[in-house]
């Protein structure tokens, strides 16, 4: 059974969880913008000591404004915002901010990429990166597979359907591999969608107990919680349970709305994920 919706994240007073009317022109004061920290306390983090570093990669597919003469451009865009940054946003109202673009006039590509700089930055309290890509260019994207062990064969018994982090456990020689598994599935805090997706676990340290990590991600199942509060929770959880020396965390959520979003985390700066998407994106 679902655990009751937060009121903590206060998008619940906003028009995210209800039926509107699309604007298509722009209208920046669409995005809403929802404080980091308030699910942060739930974990015992500290803005100043983050135990992680990384950025939230969201990948839009539904781009596209006027040009100068009035003649639709169509692009892909790409949005990476900083893990310290001290708000994410609502990935709804990110949806209804970019198809206000769609009436709108632009001079040039590169007018469009930096009013979404503007405003992304603006409603995330730091810098945020933009690459806009007109499909006339001919953008190639690339999916496939970690570089590694996938978790879902096992033959295990589940249960649990919110976050039990006592799954957990490691023991033994240290190891460096890569652990991931498909089965990954939340819900939206706000509208309560589910959210499929894959996460990936790349550490080095004390050999993590396979069947135990497999259970504490499908225990997401029935879990509410965004995207990005979902890979920080797994993050903390497993440096807490396992210490591992070096740890990297990340998701490939699908695509909704014409958007997926992709929150990574890492121990240290020089750990990075796979470029490659997931071949349900």
């Amino acid at each position: 059974m679902s655990r009751p919706r937060s009121p903590r994240h206060g998008a619940e007073t906003s028009l995210l969880g209800q039926a509107v009317a699309y604007r298509d022109t722009y209208a920046p004061e669409l995005l809403f913008p929802i404080e980091r920290q308030l699910k942060r306390d739930e974990l015992g983090l500290r803005p100043a000591a983050l135990p992680f570093v990384g950025e939230d990669l969201w990948n839009a597919y539904e781009l596209s404004w006027l040009d100068a003469r009035g003649k639709p451009v169509v692009a892909l865009g790409e949005f990476r915002v900083p893990a310290a940054s001290p708000r994410l946003v609502e990935s709804k109202s990110l949806k209804l901010y970019l198809n206000s673009f769609n009436q709108q006039r632009f001079a040039a590509t590169e007018d469009v990429r930096t009013r979404i700089v503007r405003d992304l930055s603006a409603a995330a309290g730091a810098e945020v990166g933009v690459a806009v890509t007109p499909l006339a260019l001919r953008p190639q994207r690339a999916s496939g597979y970690p570089q590694g062990v996938c978790l879902d064969g096992l033959e295990i018994d589940i249960d649990t359907y919110q976050p039990e982090p006592g799954f957990l456990r490691a023991a033994g020689a240290e190891r460096s591999e890569t652990l991931y598994s498909h089965l990954l599935k939340s819900n939206c805090l706000v509208t309560g969608q589910p959210d499929w997706g894959m996460v990936v676990v790349r550490y080095t340290g004390a050999a993590i107990d396979r069947e135990g990590l497999l259970r504490y991600i499908v225990s997401f199942r029935a879990h509410n919680e965004f995207h990005e509060q979902c890979v920080e929770r797994m993050f903390c959880d497993l440096l807490a349970r396992c210490r591992p020396r070096e740890l990297a965390v990340w998701a490939r959520y699908t695509r909704r709305g014409g958007v997926d979003i992709n929150p990574f985390r890492a121990s240290h700066a020089g750990l990075r994920p796979d470029e490659a998407m997931e071949v349900r994106q």
